[in-house]
This record gives structure tokens, sequence and C-alpha cells, in this order.
């Protein structure tokens, strides 16, 4: 694969600080963007000197609107983008105050947007360029009643992906627009959920974030539209649908 730009948001840890170090050691230039500097600093000194980074809060429009300005002023153009910061919630969906779904489409569907409006005109210039949007399985599947509103926000963001997609290709097809979903991965997700919650890094079946950065590396050589990171995932959709009943 030729060398790729690459932003990632929620770099500072987790999937994103694994898909920066991955890249990074392959040769891709990677612009690091979140809230938490130190923690983004860390993740550049192991990227070989092939890192940037922007402290922003990927939920202000104007942020991203900066953090794209910075990647492009640093490396001369920005071939991926990859929308990875997000937040998880603990509460049952009767429970669900305005405060946690204005919280959840916050950190889930509005940083999404924000970063596929602010790199598309930079695309568009080139008909080229990728976005890459990290959802998860609970995009597909509502089983975690906890995660309520995280599912919801997740089903939107999977739903405003192939929209984006199929809206932006009409006119530009050398643009890609790619779902990535990922199962539980052992990182600080369930820790840092919205009023606490289950580590994830203890629940069962999960994978780790280098394996689920493995699957990112190569969707950006692949461009393909829509990929699982767990194995067996297709088939577990495909059987949760098979069971919803149709009224004759």
């Amino acid at each position: 694969m030729s060398e790729k730009v690459v932003v990632i948001t929620g770099a500072s840890g987790g999937i994103g600080a694994a898909t920066a170090e991955l890249l990074a050691s392959q040769g891709h230039p990677v612009s690091l963007v979140a809230r938490r500097q130190e923690a983004l600093e860390e993740v550049a000194a192991r990227c070989h000197d092939r890192a940037q980074v922007v402290v922003a809060d990927v939920t202000d429009r104007p942020s991203v609107r900066r953090a794209a300005h910075q990647a492009i002023e640093k490396w001369g153009r920005v071939d991926v983008w990859i929308n990875n910061a997000g937040q998880g919630i603990t509460r049952l969906p009767s429970q669900l105050t305005d405060d946690d779904i204005d919280a959840m489409m916050r950190a889930n569907v509005k940083s999404v947007l924000y970063g596929m409006q602010e790199i598309l005109p930079h695309f568009q210039s080139r008909n080229d360029g990728q976005i890459i949007n990290i959802s998860s399985l609970l995009g597909r599947i509502p089983f975690a009643v906890f995660r309520s509103a995280y599912c919801g926000a997740k089903h939107f963001v999977d739903a405003l992906t192939t929209m984006f997609r199929s809206e932006v290709q009409e006119k530009y097809p050398g643009i890609q627009v790619t779902l990535v979903s990922p199962g539980v991965v052992r990182t600080e997700f369930g820790k840092n959920a919205l009023h606490g919650g289950p580590d994830s890094r203890e629940l069962p079946g999960s994978q780790s974030a280098e394996e689920v950065a493995a699957v990112i590396a190569r969707v950006i050589a692949s461009r393909l539209p829509d990929v699982y990171t767990n194995p067996g995932a297709q088939a577990r959709i495909g059987a949760y649908y098979a069971t919803v009943g149709v009224d004759p």
C-alpha cells in the first residue's frame, strides 16, 4: 500500500492509539486527534516521528474543522479520515434522561457527522479519499440492554454512513465511506462509559485493540465499504434477524 496520510480521532488510547501505532510502523503519517494532550504525546512518541498531535474536542464542529486544516497544513493532504472517538453509557432504556440521549448523540453521532462533513471538501477537490467510521456490533444487534442509548447512537451511525456514501459517490466515485464494526474490545471503553459499568477488558469473546487496528489497516488497503472485525459476526447478525417474525 502506498503512503497514506491518516487522521484518527479518539487517538489517545484504545483502538485509536493502536491504529496510529500500526499505521506509523507501516510508514504512514498520522494526525492524532483527541482532548488529552499528554496521552496523545505518549502515543505520538511510539509513532516513529510520523505523528502530529492535534488537541481538539470532536463534539465541537469548529474544533473538528481546525483539526482538518492542521492536518492538511502539516502533511499537504489527507487521504484517510478515521472517526473513532466515541463513548458508551450504562443505563437501562426505561431510565434514560434527556441528558443521557444528548450525550450519546454528541459523542457518537455528531462527532462522526462533523468529521465527514469537514473533510469532505478536501476529498471532493481530488475525487479521492476514504472516511472510516468506527461503529459497533451493537449498531447491528441491540443485545446489550444496559447500553441502550449507545446502541441507538451506533444504529444512527450505521445509517448515516450508508446514506453519506450513497450521496457522495453519485458525483465523486473516488471517495469511499467505510463502516467498521468491532464487537467487545479490550480497552477502557467500559470504564469510561457514562454512569460507569462493566470493564470491557473482563467481558467474554473480546478482541484486542491491536486486532481491530489490523483490520482497519487492511480496510485502508482494500477500501471495502462495510467490515466486521470479529469472525462470526455476520452469521450472528443473520441469526438474530432470522428470528424476527413477519405478520402474514
